[in-house]
């Protein structure tokens, strides 16, 4: 765990869907409509209430995030984002993969949100390299929280399903310095 800008962020191995924070972030694709790994499991778990929330917003474009309902998980709301297909580096990814953090913060801080919990966006079947987007993801919040002072936020938690992405971003996090 870390204090950064007032807002404690921390590792946690285990299972996005059994977060009982205000948002838990869904690594989502562009139709919004469900499909594997974290965004299968949000949709599951949640219920037909999720679904039919994100088919009346029509779509979210790569990098950018949406908010809906629920349904049945532990959280109040679940914010959807769109990461980018890892392409070799040079199509621009990084900074979608940025984006993607950074805009579903700022529906936190829009909804006046105070615990988030973020999967590992893009590092499944996107095959973005799993140590570039831990160093992405980590440094992209810290941005934010130091750019953007008047916020709700509390408390950012990095659910990471796997031992290996689990020892990676807790490796980052450790060489963060408190600020």
């Amino acid at each position: 765990m870390k204090q950064i800008a007032g807002v404690l962020l921390e590792v946690v191995q285990g299972d996005i869907t059994k977060m009982e924070v205000d948002a838990i972030v869904n690594a989502a694709n562009t139709s919004l409509l469900g499909g594997g790994g974290v965004d299968g499991a949000i949709h599951r778990t949640g219920g037909p209430e999720i679904l039919e929330a994100c088919k009346r917003i029509g779509g979210c474009p790569v990098g950018e995030a949406v908010i809906t309902t629920a349904g049945k998980l532990k959280a109040k709301f679940v914010i959807h984002t769109v990461g980018p297909i890892w392409r070799g580096g040079e199509n621009n990814e990084e900074a979608l993969l940025r984006s993607c953090y950074r805009n579903s913060l700022q529906l936190a801080v829009e909804h006046r949100l105070h615990h988030v919990a973020f999967p590992n966006i893009s590092t499944g079947v996107y095959c973005y390299p799993k140590e570039l987007a831990a160093k992405a993801a980590i440094d992209e919040v810290v941005k934010f929280l130091q750019t953007n002072p008047k916020r709700s936020l509390e408390r950012i938690v990095f659910v990471c399903y796997e031992p290996e992405n689990t020892r990676l971003y807790q490796d980052i996090l450790d060489k963060l310095e408190n600020r």
